[in-house]
């Protein structure tokens, strides 16, 4: 059966434990938090490890390690800990350093560290990002070599980089772990236009079957077990549903009905 986590986009205003509480509420068999820019504390690592265990939940993702231009950051190696301390089974990196090979070599890092405790940790892509498409974050875990480096395709930021369903169904199945999941309208911004894009990807994305990217097609080029994180980062959604528990419900009842409707249609 397929895994569907409430990505921590879903509720940008919530804290860690907050979101672990309203995926539960809601109905999620898993959940990702957004560990950067917390206090973290051993005491708090372990009673939120306790109450993810509590509720039966998977912790799908941590995020996010932001790769920046400069000397590597050491917090990041810290924010690795954390995440594997949670037992978070992926973790998400961006990069920010035009540089290639620095980049390579960061991301090689974050592997290492996260290696013992065995995280695989998936390098996203966009345009809003240094890393602008598919083949520049498969080219940059294939420098840094790390059997635990991966690339997460988001179906927004692949299509707004010209990507299709074609190149994420061509990435090797050693290179995919998880994937996110979200539909867009029909409106592409200006490739060059970084604050539209990323207004889009903050406040702009689609329930599935409410726009028009080619989701069929993607999941019929992964495998049918692939985990998504549903990334249903939208100011409409918010501002509809400002409590986060009846937020993440309504986005789970509409995206098992969008699957069970899929499911009907190959059946």
């Amino acid at each position: 059966m397929r895994i569907l986590s409430l990505a921590a986009g879903v509720l940008p205003d919530q804290s860690p434990e907050e979101v672990v509480e309203a995926g539960a509420a809601a109905g999620f068999a898993a959940v990702g938090l957004r560990i950067d820019g917390q206090d973290w504390t051993g005491e708090r690592i372990g009673a939120l490890k306790a109450r993810i265990a509590e509720l039966d939940l998977i912790l799908l993702d941590a995020e996010v390690l932001w790769i920046r231009p400069g000397e590597p950051d050491p917090a990041l190696l810290d924010l690795v800990d954390v995440a594997a301390a949670l037992g978070a089974c992926n973790l998400l990196a961006v990069s920010s350093d035009p540089d290639r090979q620095a980049t390579a070599e960061k991301f090689g890092a974050l592997c290492d560290r996260a290696a013992p405790a065995g995280v695989p940790v998936a390098l996203e892509f966009g345009l809003f990002t240094a890393v602008h498409r598919l083949a520049d974050a498969q080219a940059v875990v294939g420098v840094a070599n790390r059997p635990n480096g991966h690339v997460l395709v988001d179906p927004l930021h692949l299509s707004r980089s010209g990507g299709t369903a074609s190149d994420a169904a061509a990435i090797p199945g050693t290179l995919l772990r998880y994937a996110q999941f979200c539909d867009a309208g029909p409106d592409v911004p200006d490739p060059t236009d970084i604050a539209a894009i990323r207004a889009e990807a903050l406040d702009g994305r689609l329930l599935p079957g409410e726009g028009v990217l080619p989701l069929d097609a993607l999941l019929r080029g992964w495998p049918a077990d692939l985990p998504l994180s549903i990334e249903l980062r939208s100011k409409t959604l918010r501002e509809a549903f400002p409590d986060p528990t009846e937020r993440a419900r309504h986005l789970r009842e509409r995206t098992e009905a969008w699957f069970a409707r899929r499911s009907g249609r190959d059946g």
